[in-house]
C-alpha cells in the first residue's frame, strides 16, 4: 500500500481485522437494537411506539451526516486514535440511554452516538486496509464490512432476547459490556496508522468527485432496492407465503446468514474486479425480486429466494465500498465515510417506498417496488463500470488510499 503500510505479520493483521470487525459489530447492534425492544422502551419512556421509532430514525440521520463531517475534521489525526476516540465516546452516549429517563436526552444520544459510528466506520476501512497488500484489500474490506451484516444476523435477535429477559436498559448495558471489550482489544491489537497530512480541502475535492458521487448514486440505489421490500417482508410473509409465528424467524435468520456470507465472500470478487463485481450483483438481486414475486405462495422456494436476495444484495458491499475508495484517489480516507451515508439515505428512502405501495396496494407491491428500483440500479451498475481512478502522480498520492493499485474495470 506504500510506506505508510502498517508493517505487520499475516496473523497480526487477521486480529487486527478481527477486532476491527467486532467494533463493527457491536456499533452495528447497537444501531438495530431500539427494534427489537422499541415497545418496551416506548412504555418506559411514556412515548408513542411512533416516538420511539424515532431513535432509529434519527440514528441513520447522525450517522448519514454527523460521520462524513466528523471524518472531515478528525481527517489529520492518526485512524487508531480516531477508532479508539469513538468507542470511548460511543460508550458514554450508549450509557445516557441506559441511565436517563428523559426521551430528549436520549434522542440526541442516539444522534451523536450514529455520528461516531459514521467515523468509526471510515477510520476502521482506512486501518484495516492498511495492515493487508494491495490485492487483499477487498478482502480486509469484507471483513470489517461483515461486522455489520453479522449484528443484523445475529446481534439484534441476541439483544432483544436480553431485552426482553432483563428489559432494555439490560440490552444496552450489555451493549456498552461489549463495547468496552472492543476497546479494549484496539487499544490492544490496532497499530498506529498516521495520517497521509492530506487536508480537509484536498480531500474533499477528490472525495466528492463525480465519478465518487456516481458510486453513492448506485450505493444508495442499492440499498433503496433492498429496504423497499426488506422493510415489509414480514407482511409478505404472512400475506402472500402463508406462514406466521416462529417460523417467520426461521426464514429470517435464513436470509440474515446469507448477508452475512454474501458480505465475508463479497471481498475475494471485489479483489478481482469490483465493477464487474456490481454488474452481477444488481443483476443477481433483481432476478432474486422476480422470483419472490413469482414463487412468494410457495415457502419453500421463498426460503431458498430469501438465501440467494441475502447472498447477491450484500456481496455488492465490499465491492461497493471498493470502488469508492478506489476512485476517490487522494481522497479516499474521507470517502471511506460516504457509502455508510448513502447507504443510510437509501434504506430511508427504501422504506418510504415500500410503505407507499403496501399502503396503496398489497403486500406484493413491496416486491415490485424493489423490482422497479433494482433495474436502475442494474443501468447505474453498467454505467458506472467504465469509471477510472484519477491519474496522480505517484510521489504525491497519499499512501492510505486505494489507488496504489486501481482494480481493472
Amino acid at each position: 500500500m506504500g510506506s505508510e503500510q502498517a508493517a505487520v505479520s499475516p496473523r497480526r493483521a487477521n486480529l487486527v481485522l478481527a477486532t476491527l470487525f467486532s467494533g463493527m459489530f457491536v456499533l452495528g447492534s447497537a444501531e438495530l437494537l431500539v427494534v427489537g425492544v422499541l415497545n418496551l422502551i416506548a412504555a418506559d419512556l411514556q412515548v408513542s411506539i411512533p416516538a420511539a421509532g424515532r431513535l432509529v430514525t434519527v440514528y441513520a440521520l447522525g450517522l448519514a451526516i454527523g460521520g462524513p463531517i466528523l471524518t472531515l475534521l478528525t481527517i489529520r489525526l492518526n485512524r487508531r486514535t480516531v477508532l479508539v476516540g469513538a468507542l470511548v465516546l460511543c460508550i458514554v452516549g450508549n450509557l445516557i440511554g441506559v441511565l436517563t429517563s428523559s426521551y430528549g436526552l436520549f434522542l440526541a444520544a442516539r444522534i451523536i452516538v450514529g455520528a461516531l459510528q459514521g467515523l468509526f466506520i471510515a477510520a476502521a476501512f482506512v486501518a484495516g486496509i492498511s495492515v493487508v497488500p494491495p490485492e487483499r484489500m477487498g478482502r480486509a474490506i469484507s471483513i470489517v464490512v461483515s461486522g455489520v451484516a453479522v449484528s443484523a444476523a445475529l446481534g439484534v435477535p441476541l439483544g432483544t432476547l436480553v431485552g426482553q429477559t432483563l428489559g432494555w436498559r439490560g440490552a444496552f448495558t450489555a451493549v456498552v459490556v461489549v463495547t468496552v471489550i472492543a476497546l479494549i482489544a484496539t487499544l490492544t491489537l490496532v497499530p498506529s496508522v498516521p495520517s497521509t497530512g492530506a487536508g480537509a480541502g484536498s480531500q474533499a475535492k477528490y472525495a466528492f468527485a463525480p465519478r465518487v458521487l456516481a458510486l453513492l448514486v448506485l450505493n444508495f440505489l442499492a440499498f433503496a432496492t433492498l429496504y423497499a421490500a426488506l422493510t415489509y417482508i414480514v407482511p409478505f410473509l404472512e400475506s402472500v407465503t402463508g406462514i406466521s409465528g416462529a417460523l417467520i424467524s426461521v426464514f429470517l435468520l435464513a436470509y440474515g446468514v446469507a448477508t452475512a456470507v454474501g458480505s465475508f465472500g463479497g471481498g475475494r470478487f471485489a479483489d478481482k474486479n469490483a465493477a464487474r463485481t456490481l454488474i452481477v450483483g444488481t443483476i443477481g438481486v433483481a432476478v432474486s425480486l422476480m422470483a419472490l414475486y413469482l414463487v412468494g405462495a410457495i415457502a419453500v422456494l421463498v426460503a431458498l429466494v430469501l438465501v440467494a436476495w441475502g447472498l447477491f444484495s450484500f456481496g455488492m458491499v465490499p465491492s461497493l465500498q471498493y470502488r469508492v475508495i478506489s476512485l476517490a484517489g487522494p481522497g479516499g480516507a474521507l470517502a471511506q465515510s460516504l457509502p455508510a451515508s448513502a447507504a443510510n439515505v437509501g434504506i430511508a428512502f427504501g422504506s418510504f417506498a415500500g410503505g407507499l405501495a403496501i399502503g396503496n396496494f398489497s403486500a406484493s407491491s413491496v416486491v415490485v417496488t424493489g423490482l422497479i428500483i433494482a433495474g436502475l440500479a442494474i443501468v447505474v451498475a453498467w454505467g458506472t463500470s467504465f469509471l477510472k481512478p484519477p491519474v496522480i502522480d505517484q510521489a504525491a498520492q497519499p499512501a492510505t488510499t486505494a489507488e496504489q493499485a486501481p482494480e481493472p474495470a
